[in-house]
């Protein structure tokens, strides 16, 4: 996995993230005999702590972080004229080195609606089955049992959780269940799993699981710190990538360029701020766009760069009872619960580090009396997509058990709960391109259109409230963090501040005046951000509907070149995406392995050396 003199290769994967290591990993070992090189703008995570052990995974968010690159859109007038800060991965194994580990999965009917020839949810059931060992629950027919990818509960519970699913079984009305993870069920207060190893008490990423566990096999080789430029053609068939030190990864070495061939396969895998941006570097997309940019023409391809898409997500900070168990000691780094944390993780995989805070969620369908209460702004969506389709969820309610921010910023030292809804089919839908600036050199133009259509906002505002009720009757609620809230007209009876317990569950709601109301719209169009879940720009469609990829991942236009990453969904999807990242890699190497006659023999995890000791 050096970076040896070697100038051809099988399959060249520009980008070396979650559906990357999938494919590449998947690959090498049903044909060990195939060179496969992975080119990384990122540096490497294999075991390193900010990576493997899970209750870190904020700090991959500060400012100054370089395993996630800061994608600035243009100030959007839905935004009160603020520009979004839309992060993506920049490490080995992408986001499943940096995310959260939350566990969702997309109702089946996701798929089916992408309408894609081979991609419906009965072809992709099995491969979600394949490749996930759920040690959550047994003999769940949905689930796997014996892949690379774990999912359990996590290292310990965190006691509010169950505080959030008492109240919303019975003041929310709600059912629950231990499984809502079975593609179709929503509606329901359930345990949130994680991508956590329940053994090591580890993050369960794609690195570590598909090509770190293949040290042994010379033919696979991971450059680190190299970004692709361009793909290169000769006579409209892929033959190699163009690519250059990262300035981020390594910024004192040489800008030149390098080429290195490919004598099968290009696999564009950058995801979707960096698999469009490759795409029209190398003469593929829009006139327009190509001509800005003083870029010739390959391949008329207006669709790459465009439908953009992401879930829209507001975090609210509440006050948490001095006696709740949270993760903020751990968050502020408090020296002494770190090292007793930690000591225990290194025993047997448990303790706080094996948690990210999030133990408890509803995928979350309005009833008839909260539809009422949303307004008339929301009712064509309502009718239009979601009525007839009881699989699908609105948003996503859930609590953080700690407050993320005192990884990053200095925050009291107090217990806390954040409380947060993320809607999970936004009507918006927005566009990344590159551009040049004034001494031509390269940016972006990134549209994240969040907000543009008025029924998006609508599931937020009313999140907002109903989450609040639900966290003011919880025993550990002690009140609000004022500066993390809606600006509510003095006198208003909105207004909340710190508290000394709950109210009764039996308790009336909080009136919210009209004045109220335009208060929390101003808060969400002041405070909403990315879930982390870019998708949709390089769609795979039918090519006259603006699709860049077919079913098979092939690029419109030329030969030997695929897009493989959560780009090619044509469509959202009601999950965290890592999941589907995951999808997307199992399926792009059956088609692959499929097309260069390779067999899909069962990979044996046991036999392949595992990178894991606990640090």
């Amino acid at each position: 996995m050096s970076h040896p003199a070697i100038s051809e290769f099988d399959i060249i994967f520009a980008g070396g993230g979650t559906t990357a290591c999938v494919v590449a990993g998947r690959l090498a070992a049903w044909d060990p005999s195939l060179s496969i090189l992975i080119l990384e703008g990122g540096q490497h995570t294999l075991n390193q702590a900010a990576h493997v052990q899970p209750y870190r995974f904020p700090s991959h968010q500060a400012p100054t972080s370089t395993t996630m690159t800061f994608n600035v859109g243009n100030p959007s007038p839905r935004l009160n004229g603020r520009a979004p800060i839309v992060p993506c991965a920049h490490c080995i194994g992408g986001g499943s080195s940096v995310n959260a580990m939350v566990y969702t999965r997309a109702p089946a009917s996701d798929f089916d609606d992408w309408e894609a020839d081979g991609w419906e949810s009965k072809n992709l059931i099995p491969l979600m089955k394949k490749l996930e060992t759920y040690d959550v629950q047994p003999d769940r027919p949905t689930h796997g049992y014996s892949g690379p990818i774990k999912v359990s509960s996590g290292g310990c519970k965190l006691g509010s959780s169950q505080e959030f699913i008492r109240v919303g079984t019975t003041y929310h009305g709600r059912q629950y269940a231990e499984d809502t993870e079975d593609l179709e069920t929503c509606n329901t207060y359930s345990p949130w799993a994680k991508y956590i190893d329940g053994t090591t008490g580890r993050r369960s990423d794609a690195a570590h699981h598909y090509v770190y566990n293949q040290a042994h096999n010379d033919n696979l080789h991971i450059w680190v710190g190299k970004r692709v430029k361009r793909v290169i053609f000769q006579d409209k068939r892929a033959v190699g990538v163009e690519f250059t030190s990262d300035l981020v990864s390594c910024p004192d070495a040489s800008q030149s360029l390098s080429i290195v061939r490919a004598s099968k396969l290009v696999v564009v895998s950058a995801g979707a701020f960096g698999s469009p941006a490759i795409l029209e570097r190398s003469g593929i997309g829009a006139e327009a766009i190509l001509k800005r940019c003083d870029i010739g023409q390959l391949v008329d391809l207006p669709g790459v760069g465009e439908n953009y898409r992401d879930h829209n997500i507001v975090f609210v900070p509440y006050f948490a009872a001095d006696g709740a168990t949270t993760m903020d000691p751990l968050w502020r780094g408090k020296g002494s619960a770190v090292k007793e944390n930690l000591a225990q993780w290194k025993i047997n995989g448990k303790s706080l580090i094996a948690q990210n805070g999030s133990d408890v969620k509803i995928k979350w369908r309005p009833d008839d009396d909260e539809l009422k209460a949303m307004g008339s702004a929301f009712q064509p969506r309502w009718k239009e997509f979601y009525q007839d389709r009881p699989d699908k969820a609105v948003a996503i309610f859930a609590l953080s058990e700690g407050y993320a921010a005192g990884l990053l910023r200095v925050v009291p030292p107090r217990n806390y709960f954040v409380a947060f809804c993320y809607t999970l089919y936004p009507v918006s839908a927005g566009s990344v391109h590159i551009k040049l600036d004034e001494k031509g050199q390269e940016g972006i133009d990134f549209n994240a259109g969040y907000l543009d259509d008025p029924s998006d906002i609508v599931p937020l505002n009313f999140g907002y409230k109903k989450m609040r009720e639900i966290l003011r009757r919880m025993p550990s609620y002690r009140g609000e963090v004022s500066a993390g809230h809606p600006r509510f007209p003095e006198g208003s009876a909105a207004v909340c501040g710190e508290a000394i317990g709950p109210v009764d569950l039996n308790a009336p709601d909080l009136i919210y005046t009209a004045e109220d109301d335009e208060m929390i719209d101003q808060y969400h169009r002041d405070r909403l951000q990315t879930t982390w879940h870019s998708l949709g720009t390089c769609a795979m469609r039918p090519r006259a509907d603006q699709g860049v990829v077919d079913t098979r991942l092939n690029v419109y236009g030329v030969t030997n070149l695929k897009v493989a990453d959560m780009s090619i969904a044509p469509k959202n999807v009601g999950t965290n995406t890592y999941s589907t990242a995951l999808l997307i890699g199992e399926k792009a190497a059956m088609i692959i392995a499929d097309e260069l006659g390779i067999g899909c023999r069962p990979c044996n995890e046991s036999s392949l050396k595992s990178p894991q000791s606990r640090l």
